[in-house]
């Protein structure tokens, strides 16, 4: 992997960099849609690349469940079996069974575990994390981490922190093990955990620098903390990041929490937010969310948004939508899904040229007027 920075905002920690991956180069800031289950839900992998994404998320929970390793390994990799011919970042499966909390158990050798599909139980170990991603043939994988919840206390912490940095060496080792056999490899990030404890995140950010990794995620924000401490731990933690690595949050994907991800340096972010709220009937617009199912949409017979050049804007109205959620047809997920990725897709193009134009403040105030004062 080769990673170039090449803006810098001079008035925050917003920048612009390149990441040259197997499957071709990236610039960010960059968004990427998440395909749990080897594809972005309710829209076409050619349609997804169409809009622009060169980078997507597949999970590697899920895909060991189910179609498992060997049927991967067999198709020649997950953009062979999928047909995604790009980039593909994979978790480790440690944030699904974090939300599994009545069926799991923390253990130092790995994440003992009961599958919501069967009811079977499973040990997903460091070794075998970075092993199951290797052989999906990723272009970025994750190391195993243990997430924890807001409200834990101080031991509590520590204890997951140094766990996450046991399994971090482990994973690393495995990575280069692996890489002495298998030339493809791929790029190993590891993740800075900590909870919320200031030294605690300055600790985990040492030690993951220290690992010298490709990348670097920062793990544990965004699971159910007040967004001013999400904003307080965030810039915190970004302050002791290394700059030459590119920097991934995992799991961010509203519009403010994403603005104020890149604000703070973040080069790469993930969710499932977009998709599906628009399976929901939801829909972005310059002007805030609109509900599709509402009444008031009924005979509007314009698009989303004006000016949006997506497909479903193109081709459909307002009343459209609503007709297609109402009736329960999946064209509306489908149209409601490319909508809101051609949306996210355009919002971090416009941060791009906001941040090589030096003026990404600017953008980020006015976007937000308007983004939380318009239209419901």
């Amino acid at each position: 992997m080769e990673f170039t920075i090449l803006k810098k905002s001079t008035k925050s920690k917003a920048r612009r960099t390149r990441i040259v991956l197997p499957h071709g180069t990236i610039e960010t800031p960059v968004y990427m849609p998440v395909g749990t289950n080897g594809s972005v839900k309710a829209i076409k992998h050619q349609d997804v690349a169409d809009i622009g994404y060169r980078l997507i998320l597949g999970n590697t929970y899920h895909l060991y469940l189910r179609p498992g390793i060997d049927v991967i390994r067999q198709a020649g990799g997950l953009h062979k079996f999928t047909s995604w011919p790009h980039n593909i970042l994979t978790d480790s499966g440690g944030f699904q069974i974090f939300s599994l909390a009545p069926f799991r158990k923390i253990k130092e050798e790995g994440m003992y575990f009961r599958s919501h599909i069967d009811g079977s139980y499973h040990m997903l170990t460091p070794e075998l994390a970075v092993q199951l991603q290797c052989g999906f043939k990723s272009d970025i994988l994750m190391a195993l981490d243990q997430c924890t919840p807001p409200g834990i206390t101080e031991r509590e912490a520590i204890k997951a922190m140094d766990i996450t940095h046991r399994w971090a060496k482990r994973c690393k080792d495995e990575w280069i093990n692996l890489s002495k056999t298998d030339p493809w490899g791929g790029n190993l990030f590891g993740i800075v955990q900590g909870n919320f404890f200031e030294h605690l995140r300055k600790e985990s950010c040492d030690f993951i620098n220290s690992l010298d990794l490709p990348g670097i995620a920062i793990g544990g924000l965004s699971v159910g903390e007040k967004p001013e401490v999400f904003k307080d731990f965030l810039a915190y933690t970004c302050d002791y990041l290394d700059e030459n690595k590119p920097h991934y949050l995992m799991g961010v994907g509203t519009p403010e929490y994403i603005l104020e991800a890149f604000e703070n340096g973040v080069d790469m972010l993930d969710c499932v937010y977009a998709t599906r709220i628009a399976r929901n009937g939801a829909v972005f617009t310059h002007d805030g969310l609109l509900a599709m199912k509402k009444e008031r949409f009924a005979s509007e017979f314009v698009p989303i948004e004006e000016g949006c050049s997506c497909y479903t804007c193109r081709h459909y109205t307002r009343a459209f939508l609503r007709q297609m959620f109402k009736t329960g047809e999946i064209m509306g997920p489908m149209l409601a899904t490319i909508h809101n990725l051609q949306f996210m897709y355009d919002l971090v193009e416009d941060i791009k040229k906001s941040i090589d134009n030096d003026s990404f403040e600017t953008f980020k105030k006015d976007f937000l007027s308007r983004y939380t004062g318009g239209e419901r």
